[in-house]
């Protein structure tokens, strides 16, 4: 944990500052930069579909997403993971047990706890999506090396340096970049639930259908 002191904004400066931060995603989302396996640069809309596609067509033949990330990243993992399923009609599952985590971190190693859960429930089938704000964090690239010699497919969402790692080793690889966490922690929330929203029909189908589909009971819940 930092122990540097926060700067006090002013009250009458919260707004303009928070504004500020979503200006700043806005513009940061728009220049998000899509690259393949082997290096070749694609338009964001293909980086998008692609990465769609592959987690759509795995499910399509009986296979699953699964989601991995550390801190915020594991949040949003959870978050989508359950949206994928209960609103996109995708199987997808997270490794984000505190009992399992805990286990094999005090068994294995922390910087193995995705590779070892890959290993065990991860079939060729499957994509794995790979979530890290830094694309340096040694259990998600260890898990990504699992899922490769498993034979999965791989989706990864990166930020921070251009040359971290993580971006060179998906099937389809996201890329935003800042150093502010925030911002690439939400980006990364923004490009999933965009790709997924296309997925279920947004904007093609309608608004009032597009809801309909996200919330049975016609009714927010979240």
């Amino acid at each position: 944990m930092s122990n540097i002191e926060l700067p006090r904004v002013p009250d009458d400066l919260l707004g303009v500052a928070a504004r500020s931060f979503l200006n700043d995603l806005a513009a940061l989302l728009a220049q998000t930069r899509a690259t393949l396996l082997d290096g070749t640069s694609i338009a964001l809309e293909q980086g998008l579909g692609r990465g769609m596609a592959t987690i759509r067509h795995s499910c399509e033949r009986g296979g699953k997403a699964v989601l991995i990330g550390n801190g915020g990243s594991a949040a949003i993992a959870s978050h989508l993971a359950t949206d994928m399923w209960k609103n996109g009609k995708l199987e997808a599952v997270t490794f984000n047990d505190p009992s399992l985590l805990t286990c094999l971190s005090n068994d294995c190693g922390y910087e193995d706890v995705f590779a070892i859960a890959l290993d065990r429930f991860a079939r060729q089938v499957d994509t794995v999506v790979a979530i890290s704000s830094s694309g340096r964090s040694p259990n998600i690239l260890n898990g990504v090396e699992a899922a490769r010699r498993i034979g999965c497919q791989v989706v990864t969402f990166s930020g921070f340096d251009e040359g971290n790692p993580l971006r060179t080793l998906g099937d389809v690889n996201l890329y935003l970049s800042s150093h502010t966490y925030g911002i690439v922690e939400a980006g990364h929330l923004a490009l999933l639930h965009a790709m997924l929203d296309a997925h279920m029909g947004y904007p093609l189908l309608g608004s009032d259908h597009y809801r309909q589909t996200a919330t049975p009971s016609g009714l927010d819940t979240e």
